[in-house]
């Protein structure tokens, strides 16, 4: 027994079959079939518990080290009736997608909703992510919207998956805070927001009209989705085309661009004090 928590002998070996199915996680293709992921971290193991009333963690791994430092997860995990297993740091070290792991992972069910469902909740602002491959920026920009109160994002099925576990760790737990669309067609996502009454806005640097002109400006008091292409080539013509207006963020300096994060996080927050004046 440890903090209260009554555990089964160690799990020491990466040939464990507890340990062999959550590592087959790391595999999109595995994720989909059994619609689970993997949370790696306290931060993000304690946004999923906050869930809980969902079933959303089904399992949590430990190491003793980290056990000691967040007794209170494992403790609240095991009050849900989660189940908790005492990992060696050798285990840790094969589930985990990290340099150093933090110590604790838990096994969770998917939380994106259906497209429907967001629409329907009368959003004012909202993600598409177009093309966006690198899951690093993807989870940044989740986690950006986040702060900037959007009311939901929406991954297309050319994106990566948000439940690749590295846009999960750069969620900072974001991903468990709003409502996720995942792989829906992006034409079907601009029509269904344009249809509950948002205006769809492409973040472009090349366009003429730019965020901070009056024209732009004044327009994004209306409720808005922002539309946020591939790191590298950006929107492409055919889905420049799917959006209202295509609008820059200015650059001022001698910078060539801004990657994909801070450009987004410019045009939310912008969106977002527009919005609440």
């Amino acid at each position: 027994m440890a903090g209260g928590v009554t555990v089964s002998s160690e799990i020491s070996s990466i040939r464990s079959p507890r340990v062999k199915a959550a590592r087959q996680l790391a595999r999109r293709s595995f994720r989909q079939r059994t619609r689970l992921f993997l949370a790696e971290g306290p931060q993000a193991v304690r946004e999923a518990l906050a869930l809980q009333s969902r079933g959303v963690v089904t399992e949590l791994f430990v190491t003793g080290a980290a056990w000691s430092r967040h007794d209170d997860l494992v403790t609240e995990a095991a009050g849900h009736g989660v189940p908790v297993h005492a990992v060696s740091g050798e285990v840790m070290a094969e589930l985990a997608q990290t340099v150093t792991p933090q110590g604790v992972l838990a096994v969770c069910r998917f939380v994106d909703v259906p497209l429907q469902r967001l629409t329907e909740a009368a959003p004012r602002l909202a993600v598409l992510l177009a093309n966006v491959r690198d899951p690093g920026n993807a989870g940044t920009v989740l986690r950006t919207a986040d702060a900037a109160g959007a009311d939901g994002v929406i991954f297309s099925d050319a994106s990566v998956d948000p439940y690749n576990s590295k846009s999960v760790r750069a969620s900072a737990g974001s991903l468990f805070h709003l409502p996720v669309v995942a792989g829906c067609p992006l034409r079907e996502a601009v029509a269904a927001l344009r249809g509950a009454g948002l205006q769809v806005l492409a973040a472009d640097g090349g366009a003429e009209s730019k965020l901070d002109e009056p024209g732009p400006g004044s327009s994004l008091a209306r409720p808005t989705a922002w539309l946020f292409g591939n790191e590298a080539w950006g929107l492409p013509r055919d889905l420049l085309a799917l959006a209202d207006r295509a609008i820059a963020v200015p650059i001022y300096g001698r910078a060539e661009s801004l990657n994909l994060a801070a450009a987004a996080a410019v045009c939310l927050y912008t969106s977002a004090r527009a919005l609440r004046s």
